[in-house]
């Protein structure tokens, strides 16, 4: 009996022994195959991280204000009619205006002055020996009473020749505008009485009296006479002093003590 025992038992703990051992083994090796993948899992969001707080340095980097306040800005305004034709704006972002056939706004503007100095084409006016054409002209408190009459174009203003009555160059060259427009200085006479007003009041109103003379002896002139401003009455004048001020708008000034 003691020799069948004796071989049952042996049998049954060699086996435990040997199951133990591979799981052992296995155990021990599966950690080394595992070590040196994980480091390499690892540095790959690490260098991510890195860039991530890169990238939010650069962000946070204070802005440069500029020397010039919105210099840094795209100019994005594109007025209606501009560009059309491929005009490249100019240094402060506006396009040239102009047509199909390339005249400009300025062009105009300058060819509308120099038509209003130019002389009116085709004014014909009754030169007869008896002709004589009176109007009254006015600025402020200065009344000009005008007579008209065929002539060499001399001036006689107050019994006295203009240059006499008038020294300076300015108000003799306003005084003149409307004969020379008109294109007959050198063949009409202006004789003038004039009364109240300074010197520049009763030159506006000289020239405000001869304007409406022509419109007499030619009513055809009243639409280029208007257009150039020859009969509007300036009814500009001093604006009269206030009670409790110095002058019409000046106070007088404050103290608080």
């Amino acid at each position: 009996m003691t020799d069948d025992v004796t071989p049952d038992e042996t049998p049954e703990e060699t086996p435990a022994v040997t199951e133990d051992a591979p799981q052992a083994d296995a155990a021990e090796t599966a950690p080394v195959a595992e070590t040196p993948d994980e480091p390499v899992a690892e540095e790959a969001p690490a260098e991510e991280a890195v860039a991530e707080d890169d990238s939010d340095e650069e962000d946070d980097a204070p802005r440069v204000k500029p020397s010039i306040p919105g210099a840094d800005l795209e100019v994005d305004l594109v007025f209606e009619g501009a560009g059309a034709q491929g005009d490249k704006p100019d240094e402060f972002g506006y396009y040239a205006e102009g047509d199909a056939d390339g005249e400009t706004a300025e062009g105009e503007n300058a060819d509308s002055d120099d038509a209003s100095d130019e002389p009116i084409a085709d004014v014909s006016i009754d030169l007869s020996a008896g002709a004589r054409y009176a109007a009254t002209g006015k600025r402020k408190s200065a009344i000009a009473r005008v007579i008209l009459s065929p002539g060499e174009g001399t001036y006689t203003v107050n019994g006295k020749g203009l240059d006499e009555y008038f020294p300076r160059e300015a108000l003799r060259r306003n005084i003149r505008q409307a004969l020379e427009v008109v294109g007959q200085d050198k063949n009409l006479d202006v004789r003038v009485s004039i009364q109240g007003g300074g010197v520049s009041a009763q030159a506006g109103a000289l020239r405000h009296g001869i304007s409406r003379a022509l419109l007499v002896a030619q009513p055809n002139l009243r639409g280029e006479l208007k257009k150039r401003g020859f009969l509007t009455r300036d009814a500009r004048v001093k604006e009269r002093k206030k009670a409790g001020l110095k002058k019409a708008r000046k106070r007088p000034q404050f103290s608080k003590r």
